[in-house]
């Protein structure tokens, strides 16, 4: 283990959370599996609550500056790294490439890089964000059905080699600008019950890669590697999985046909830290049943996935600052609690990814609450810092405290397609600062 990288002085706050240290608890061996996985949550708490903390103890509310008071994240990067180890464990026959656009965070790229993952780009510019880093082009795969002439030409001069498509179209365009690009069929999902759907937008049928697809391909003298698909961001019907690998199985076989011998399927995303017991047992047993080990020997496929939410999720912690409040008599709630973040912020989410933040009370008359386990009386309405109605957290969440002006809430696992996706609408900041712990050990 690797103490937390905060060096600052002890906090200004009452802690309420336990004072045994990790260092301590690991003499009185042996211990189970679980009260292993209980301690390390434990230490990562910690760390977590001591980052905070420190952080809002410095924090003179009366004198500082404008933004010094802004919202603020802590990220574990021992999360991320326990987040690869159950991929490594579940899945280790399938290769993730990091979808950039879930989180564009140096330290989590970078982190990953060094555990050997690899990436999923949509744009020039997260090309170049991987490219820059010195991480090899041939870690990319450019996972953008449509994609504009410019940023294909840009993919052939950054040596990105590998790409989706799903349509003629884009065959065209590849046929013009990046001929020798390997080009993996994108199908479509049966994603009717992810949290957000895809297939509305891209995939082509079974039939069209077939009978459209395939053929222009050979015609055009392209370079067809293999086949992807999307179950959808945050899948729950794991049975798509399942016809979704048969669909590509087909397509494989009629490939053969026009005298490709596709050498790569492509899983997706859609892939979450609660449900991966379930999803990486479907994906396993469908790859056994449709691309048995003699294929996969014979023709060299390499299996691929485009995990984002999967491995950052849980990682980050995000912490925001009361700054009004208006009663409210004769209600169901106690208050409109207004923060300092918001649905134009690092919450967006709630309206482009249907997430639902749960906020927490870190900070009330000066004492400190984070992970303290507490009933919740208190109901609120939480608002976001702009001048939008539309900009709404919650309208009714559970407290443990009556919160006041001045006190702090925390949001946990805010890490997926949260700091993303900020503006600065009504000239409030987007990037949030953030602050690094290690719960584990990074190599």
């Amino acid at each position: 283990m690797t103490p937390s990288v905060i060096q600052d002085d002890q906090p200004r706050f009452e802690s309420l959370t336990p004072k045994d240290s990790y260092l301590e608890k690991t003499r009185q061996l042996p211990y189970s599996i679980q009260q292993q996985a209980n301690q390390q949550s434990s230490f990562a708490s910690k760390l977590i609550g001591d980052a905070l903390a420190n952080h809002i103890a410095e924090i003179d509310h009366d004198q500082c500056d404008a933004g010094d008071e802004d919202s603020f994240f802590v990220c574990d990067l021992g999360e991320v790294l326990q987040s690869f180890r159950i991929w490594k464990e579940k899945l280790p026959q399938v290769h993730p490439h990091y979808a950039v656009k879930c989180n564009t965070n140096l330290e989590v790229i970078k982190l990953l890089a060094k555990l050997g993952v690899s990436f999923d780009c949509a744009s020039k510019t997260e090309i170049d964000t991987i490219i820059n880093l010195g991480i090899d082009s041939d870690r990319i795969v450019y996972a953008n059905p449509c994609k504009t002439n410019s940023f294909i030409r840009h993919a052939k001069q950054t040596n990105v080699n590998l790409t989706t498509v799903d349509n003629v179209q884009e065959l065209y365009k590849l046929q013009k600008h990046h001929p020798e690009c390997g080009i993996l069929i994108r199908i479509v999902t049966d994603d009717e019950t992810a949290q957000c759907r895809l297939s509305t937008k891209f995939g082509c049928s079974l039939e069209v890669a077939i009978t459209e697809l395939l053929p222009l391909a050979k015609e055009l003298g392209l370079n067809v590697k293999g086949v992807a698909f999307h179950v959808g961001s945050g899948a729950k019907d794991f049975d798509s999985i399942y016809k979704a690998i048969r669909d590509a199985r087909a397509l494989f076989d009629a490939a053969a046909e026009f005298g490709y011998s596709l050498d790569v399927l492509d899983i997706g995303g859609g892939f979450e830290r609660e449900t991966f017991d379930q999803s990486s047992k479907m994906v396993t047993l469908s790859l056994d049943k449709f691309f048995p080990e003699a294929f996969v020997k014979q023709h060299q496929v390499k299996f691929i996935a485009e995990p984002g939410r999967f491995m950052v999720a849980n990682a980050f912690t995000l912490a925001t600052h009361v700054i009004a409040r208006r009663d409210i008599k004769d209600a169901e709630i106690r208050a409109m609690v207004y923060i300092n973040d918001g649905v134009y912020g690092n919450m967006n989410c709630i309206l482009f990814d249907h997430q639902h933040p749960q906020a927490h009370v870190l900070t009330h008359n000066n004492k400190f609450y984070y992970d303290s386990v507490q009933s919740c009386p208190y109901r609120f309405s939480i608002w976001g810092p702009t001048c939008d109605g539309l900009d709404c957290v919650s309208n009714q969440a559970k407290l443990s405290h009556d919160v006041q002006v001045g006190d702090w809430l925390y949001f946990p696992n805010l890490g997926a397609y949260t700091s993303a996706a900020t503006t600065s609408f009504n000239g409030f900041k987007g990037n949030a600062h953030v602050i690094y712990v290690a719960s584990e050990e990074l190599p």
